[in-house]
């Protein structure tokens, strides 16, 4: 298993926060990747009610598990991860009822911003690959790394898809066949980007709002591709960043606030523009040159939409048999 990524707290106005102890606060525990959209909005959010966001980042399923252990002792009001880990979290009733867009609270979570997932790769890596066949080449001996699945939501992702394109078991041995270039297994896909920045990694696995902003935001030298199946398709996965009040929140009141704050036509409106994210909201379009980004990523590939709930209720079969697999 990999090792936990160490995870921190800061405060969206500026130094330390108090956590659960201030009534005027709230704690949020999110998966990386919204990070700088964020910053901006926290302290927005700030400014029109007094009251400070104390931000806790990590991978998907570190943050759920941090969550867990500190189900006595309650520290989080608001979650936000990818799927499978936000149906988990509901499953493990650490949700209560969050409402939606419209108001309404028939679901304990809400899809905060669409994505979906990647592959990337050095823009210097030559012949560039293009295929998950491609992949498998001795080339890319320890050249190339994917999050983890069963602890990121982009490694789950990456599972869950290769699985769709070749069949269950088939993806399973295509996994065990590319441990052969595989790096070893991070917990969180934000650490990879750099790596294959650097030139440390050739590919990596990531997803289209993450590196589109690294791209736009630090020159990231990498870009993203759809590796193609045996039938030449290219296929990504649907993987909205979802967000759900904690059911033991110490500060209920705020967390909604806080909610409602980001789920707001004007705040939804700066997902593209800010951190290369869509709307889930139909009342908001996205328009420039990042809504632009986004659909030329997207264009050509087929965007298939798991049952995350199916998924859910097999999720420790699924993880078992990557890990056999493997030899995790």
């Amino acid at each position: 298993m990999a090792t936990a990524l160490s995870l921190a707290a800061v405060t969206a106005c500026g130094g330390t926060g108090s956590g659960a102890s201030d009534p005027n606060s709230v704690t949020v525990y999110s998966a990386d990747g919204l990070g700088t959209w964020y910053e901006t909005q926290f302290e927005a959010f700030t400014e029109q009610t007094g009251i400070t966001v104390n931000y806790v980042e990590g991978g998907s399923g570190e943050v759920l598990s941090r969550a867990e252990k500190e189900r006595s002792n309650p520290q989080m009001d608001v979650l936000i991860t990818l799927p499978p880990f936000i149906q988990r979290a509901d499953d493990q009733k650490l949700l209560a009822p969050t409402k939606d867009a419209d108001g309404s609270t028939d679901a304990n979570y809400v899809a905060l911003a669409n994505n979906y997932f990647a592959m990337i790769r050095g823009t210097g890596v030559a012949p560039a690959p293009q295929t998950w066949n491609d992949l498998l080449d001795p080339r890319f001996a320890q050249k190339l790394q994917y999050s983890t699945p069963g602890q990121a939501g982009d490694g789950t992702a990456m599972l869950l898809l290769l699985q769709h394109v070749m069949g269950e078991q088939q993806g399973l041995d295509y996994l065990g066949a590319l441990q052969a270039n595989n790096v070893g297994p991070p917990a969180s896909t934000g650490k990879l980007g750099p790596k294959v920045a650097k030139g440390e990694l050739s590919v990596a696995n990531s997803d289209v709002q993450m590196a589109l902003a690294a791209i736009a935001a630090d020159k990231a030298a990498y870009e993203v591709f759809f590796p193609a199946g045996a039938d030449g398709v290219r296929t990504t996965v649907a993987l909205p960043y979802f967000m759900g009040q904690a059911a033991s929140a110490p500060h209920a009141a705020n967390a909604g606030k806080l909610i409602d704050f980001l789920m707001s036509v004007p705040v939804q409106q700066t997902l593209a523009e800010q951190v290369y994210g869509t709307s889930p909201r139909a009342d908001v379009n996205a328009t420039g040159p990042q809504a632009a980004a986004i659909t030329k990523a997207l264009d050509g590939v087929t965007i298939w939409e798991p049952d995350w709930t199916a998924v859910n209720a097999r999720f420790d079969a699924l993880i078992d048999a990557y890990n056999q697999a493997t030899g995790q």
